[in-house]
C-alpha cells in the first residue's frame, strides 16, 4: 500500500519537527520552502521582503535551550542557555542533518493555493498548486501541516496615532529593523513594550541621543536570570507549579508573582506598572530594561497621543521635540491566503479545535501548526502538535465530532477573554504545561506521573518538581525514546555546562545538586500561600 503524501507548508522550526513526525509515522512528506534555507523566523536576513518573517541582527531567544529543543534531540551541553539566532541556527541544521530532513524540503518554492480535491468528501484529499522559478504545477495530497507562522504579517494601527502622516522624520514597523548602526545620535520612540519593543529600545539606547519606549498600557517584566541564577522558564514552568495554580487562586498567584517581579525593580517606580494584572498579559522577558531606564538611556512615556512635524504629544499632556525616528513594535496580524478562504481569520481570531483543526471539514486531513502565543514556548508546542496531527492523519486518533468540537472552541476563547487584556494579541494564547499535557493526552504521549512514582521514584521527582521539558512526551506511548529518561536525568548537568568556564577553589557542589524545589521559590512562595490560606479558612470555619 502507497503512503500517504503530506505537504508541509513552511520549513521553520514548526516545519522541521512536522517533516520529522510526518516520517516517524511511516508518511511521506513533501515541505514546501519558499525561502532559500531553513529556519523560518529564525534566519537572518539583511533585507525584508513580503510576507517573509524577520528578526534584527542581535536577536537572543528568550526561552533556554533545554525547554525549547525538539523533544529526541537535546541541544549540544556546550551551547549556552540562551541562544543567539546564529546559534538556533547551528542547531537546526544539525537536526535537520542528523535526521535527513533536507531531501524532503523543496527550496524557492511558494504555495500559491490548497483547496479541496474534487473527490474531498470521500478521500480527505487535496490539490496543492505550487510555484518555483515562475512555474507552477498542481499536486495532489492526502494530508495538509501548514507551517508558515503568524510573524510574517507586521501590526501597523497609524490610525490610533494622528498626525503621524505629516510626522517628517522616519517611522516604520518594527519588522524593518535590522542593526543600530544607522541610528547614532537619535532622538528615537519606540512605539509598544513586547519582547521586540524592549529589546530594540535597549539596543538603540547604547547609541542614540535619547530613546523613549512608549506604553498604553505598561508590562509587567520578567527576566532571564531566574532565582539561583537558572534560566526562568526552568524555573516557572514545572509540573509542580502547574498544580499549584490549580489549587490556589489566580489572585493569589498574581499577588505573588508581582511580589516577586516588583522585589527587582518596582515597576510603578520605573513607569511600567500596568493596571492588569501579570496572568492577563502575554509576558515581556527582559534582564537590560531596568538598567537602562535607571541609568536614563531609556525613558518610558505613555501613549502617543498625536505627533506633529517633528515633536510627540504624549496622553499626560507632555511633549517631546525633535524626534528622528519613530518604531511601531505593534506586533504582527495573521492570515492564510493560500487557503482560499477555508480558514477565516477575523481581528486575528480564528476558530479551530485545538487551536489546529478546522472543526466543519468531512475528513480531518488539514492541520495548522505552531499558531499559538504560549506562555511558555511555541517549538515543543508545534513538534507535539505534529505528533497529533500525523496520527489524525493515519486514522490512529480521533477527532470528537463537529458539535463538541465547536462547543470545546467556545470554552476556550471564553476562557481567554476572561484572562487575558483585549487585544489583537491574546487571541492564540495558551498555557505551556496545561495545553502540552492537553495534546499529549489526545496523542497519547502524556507522562504518567503515577506510573513513575511507583517504578522510578528518582524520574518521578525530576519530572514532577524540575522543568517540564519536552523530553517528557518522549517517555511513553507512541514516538517513545529510549534516551529521554537520560536526558531528563541530565539536564541540569546541560544547563550548568557553558556557565562553568571558570571553577573557583572553594567552588561549593552542592550548588549543582539543588533539587528544583529548591530551585523554585516561586512554587514554594504560591504554595507557602496556599498553606497560608488553608489554614485561614479552617480557622474561620472553626469559629
Amino acid at each position: 500500500m502507497a503512503k500517504k503524501r503530506i505537504a508541509v507548508i513552511g520549513a521553520g522550526i514548526s516545519g522541521l519537527g512536522a517533516i520529522k513526525c510526518c516520517l516517524d509515522e511511516d508518511l511521506e512528506p513533501i515541505c514546501f520552502e519558499r525561502n532559500d534555507d531553513i529556519g523560518g523566523l529564525w534566519k537572518f536576513h539583511k533585507n525584508t521582503s513580503d510576507k517573509m518573517p524577520s528578526i534584527y541582527k542581535s536577536v537572543t531567544i528568550n526561552t533556554s535551550k533545554e525547554m525549547m529543543c525538539f523533544s529526541d534531540f537535546p541541544v549540544p551541553d556546550h551551547f549556552p542557555n540562551y541562544m543567539h539566532n546564529s546559534r538556533l541556527m547551528d542547531y537546526f541544521r544539525m537536526y535537520t542533518k542528523h535526521f535527513g530532513l533536507l531531501n524532503y524540503i523543496r527550496f524557492k518554492t511558494k504555495v500559491r493555493s490548497v483547496r479541496k480535491h474534487p473527490d474531498f468528501p470521500f478521500n480527505g484529499q487535496w490539490d496543492v498548486v505550487v510555484e518555483n522559478d515562475g512555474k507552477q504545477e498542481t499536486l495532489v495530497f492526502d494530508g495538509v501541516l501548514v507551517c508558515s507562522g503568524h510573524h510574517t504579517d507586521p501590526y501597523l494601527p497609524l490610525q490610533s496615532f494622528p498626525g503621524i502622516e505629516k510626522f517628517e522624520g522616519c517611522y516604520f514597523h518594527s519588522r524593518e529593523y535590522k542593526s543600530p548602526e544607522d541610528f547614532l545620535g537619535k532622538r528615537i520612540i519606540v512605539v509598544g513594550t513586547g519582547n521586540s519593543g524592549v529589546d530594540i529600545a535597549v539596543e538603540l539606547s547604547r547609541v542614540a541621543k535619547q530613546v523613549f519606549l512608549s506604553t498604553r498600557r505598561g508590562s509587567w517584566i520578567l527576566h532571564r536570570v531566574w532565582h539561583n541564577g537558572y534560566p526562568m522558564d526552568t524555573s516557572f514552568f514545572t509540573r509542580f507549579n502547574s498544580f499549584l495554580q490549580k489549587i490556589l487562586t489566580t489572585a493569589q498567584i498574581n499577588n505573588q508573582l508581582e511580589k516577586i517581579l516588583n522585589s527587582r525593580f518596582n515597576h510603578a517606580h520605573y513607569g511600567l506598572q500596568p493596571q492588569h494584572r501579570p496572568l492577563s498579559q502575554h509576558p515581556t522577558v527582559s534582564d537590560d530594561l531596568p538598567n537602562h531606564i535607571i541609568s536614563g538611556k531609556v525613558q518610558v512615556k505613555p501613549n502617543v497621543k498625536e505627533f506633529t512635524e517633528t515633536d510627540a504629544i504624549f496622553d499626560d499632556g507632555t511633549v517631546e521635540e525633535n524626534i528622528d525616528v519613530v518604531i511601531f513594535a505593534t506586533g504582527y496580524s495573521f492570515s492564510f491566503p493560500f487557503l482560499d478562504g477555508l480558514i477565516k481569520v477575523t481581528n486575528n481570531e480564528v476558530s479551530l479545535y485545538k487551536l489546529m483543526f478546522p472543526p466543519d471539514l468531512e475528513k480531518p486531513t488539514l492541520a495548522i501548526i505552531g499558531l499559538i502565543q504560549p506562555l511558555g514556548i511555541i517549538l515543543p508546542i508545534a513538534e507535539l502538535q505534529s505528533r497529533w496531527a500525523t496520527r489524525v492523519f493515519k486514522g490512529l486518533s480521533k477527532l470528537p465530532s463537529m458539535k463538541n468540537m465547536m462547543t470545546d472552541i467556545a470554552k476556550k476563547k471564553k476562557a481567554m477573554e476572561k484572562q487575558y487584556v483585549k487585544t489583537p494579541r491574546h487571541t492564540i494564547q495558551v498555557d505551556h504545561v496545561e495545553y502540552m499535557d492537553e495534546i499529549a493526552t489526545l496523542a497519547g504521549v502524556k507522562p504518567n506521573l503515577l506510573f513513575l512514582f511507583l517504578s522510578d521514584p528518582k524520574l518521578a521527582m525530576e519530572v514532577f518538581f524540575g522543568p517540564c521539558t519536552p523530553y517528557q512526551y518522549r517517555l511513553q506511548g507512541p514516538g517513545k525514546w529510549d534516551g529521554a529518561r537520560r536526558a531528563i536525568l541530565t539536564q541540569r548537568e546541560r544547563i550548568l555546562k557553558p556557565l562553568k568556564t571558570r571553577i573557583p577553589n572553594e567552588d561549593s557542589h552542592s550548588s549543582s545538586q539543588l533539587s528544583w524545589i529548591k530551585m523554585a521559590p516561586v512554587g514554594l512562595a504560591f504554595l507557602a500561600a496556599g498553606l497560608a490560606y488553608f489554614r485561614y479558612i479552617h480557622r474561620s470555619k472553626r469559629k
